[in-house]
């Protein structure tokens, strides 16, 4: 088999029913592949509104919320695939999407991982495409606020390889679990998500130890892929707790010398003070929307995440034809926003 596309999701029926529709219409012509969503234990029906338009699609169904490292890794037990796609729900592939990436794979020596260039659902880059290896240094700057000053700098904006071009394909020490292509050989050589990350830096981990492995893990910027980040990232205290929180895990784990303790120590300090000043989340609902884009006959997937890109198309819902909803995220700082049709 070709390749395994591993999906976890939870509490997202529609961003996944686009999203299943945007992997079948990629996987097209690729050869023998097979698609696995996990549901961790959805309350919102899932699995009842999507097992009938998608009879093809392999739904491990869970009593319970098991986590993202723990479901994808139950998924993987599964995968029959020579390359695993690890993809979330809340995400669109253009149709070209496995050419490009399996292409790329084939011939690159040495290959570990394999992670794209995505955008979010106003079109914007997203920074977490690719990312530097978390030093102290880099850790501090993302955590002062200095990455976010100096977001082009390569010394202030070295946790999002800021310095270095969007549109060019290159290796990038750490890859966004969102949507990460990875040979079975090689996971098979440094394991699977380390299952003690509940959420968030398991896909650092997993990088990291793709590295000390004697691999490179790639950036590829020749497609893109639409992460409609503000759906499933809400920006409160109980985000950055979670998030730095998983930081400061990674780091005690890979890093015990005493300097590193000191600046564990501190980045724990700091995730607190963080916590205290977050901002409250607030679901963003706008009736301001263009457009819904239909993919249909006329209109591609890769031709939405095109037009999204655009100055004149940011606030729209994508309904993909066949589909009994439209979906949105004008921010990535507020909750996205669905439509049943």
């Amino acid at each position: 088999m070709v390749i395994s596309v591993i999906i976890v999701s939870y509490q997202v029926k529609y961003f996944l029913e686009q999203c299943l529709f945007s992997v079948e219409k990629a996987l097209e012509g690729i050869g023998e592949t097979e698609i696995i969503v996990v549901d961790n234990h959805s309350q919102d029906g899932s699995v009842e509104y999507l097992l009938p338009k998608f009879p093809t699609v392999k739904f491990l169904v869970q009593t319970e919320n098991l986590g993202f490292s723990r479901a994808n890794n139950r998924a993987l037990t599964q995968a029959k695939g020579k390359y695993i796609l690890f993809l979330n729900p809340d995400t669109i592939l253009p149709e070209d999407f496995f050419q490009i990436c399996l292409s790329f794979m084939d011939k690159t020596p040495g290959i570990g991982a394999a992670g794209f260039r995505m955008i979010d659902g106003s079109g914007r880059f997203l920074r977490e495409s690719r990312r530097g290896f978390p030093t102290p240094w880099t850790s501090f700057c993302k955590l002062s606020g200095l990455t976010a000053l100096f977001p082009h700098s390569r010394l202030l904006a070295g946790y999002y390889l800021g310095h270095l071009p969007e549109n060019q394909t290159l290796p990038a020490p750490i890859l966004s679990g969102a949507c990460m292509c990875i040979p079975r050989e090689v996971l098979e050589k440094t394991g699977a998500f380390d299952e003690r990350f509940f959420m968030y830096a398991e896909d650092i981990d997993l990088s990291y130890r793709i590295g000390q492995k004697g691999f490179t893990n790639y950036y590829i910027a020749d497609t893109t892929v639409l992460h409609f980040k503000g759906e499933s990232t809400r920006k409160d205290a109980h985000y950055i707790r979670r998030f730095y929180g998983a930081m400061v895990q990674f780091r005690r784990k890979h890093f015990k010398s005493f300097f590193s303790r000191k600046f564990n120590g501190l980045l724990a300090a700091v995730v607190g003070i963080r916590t205290v000043f977050a901002s409250p989340s607030h679901r963003t609902v706008s009736t301001g929307y263009d457009v819904i884009l239909t993919e249909d006959d006329d209109v591609s997937f890769k031709e939405i995440i095109k037009l999204l890109q655009s100055p004149h198309n940011k606030k729209v819902l994508i309904h993909a034809s066949g589909s009994g909803s439209a979906v949105g995220s004008p921010s990535a700082e507020g909750q996205g926003i669905t439509i049943a049709m």
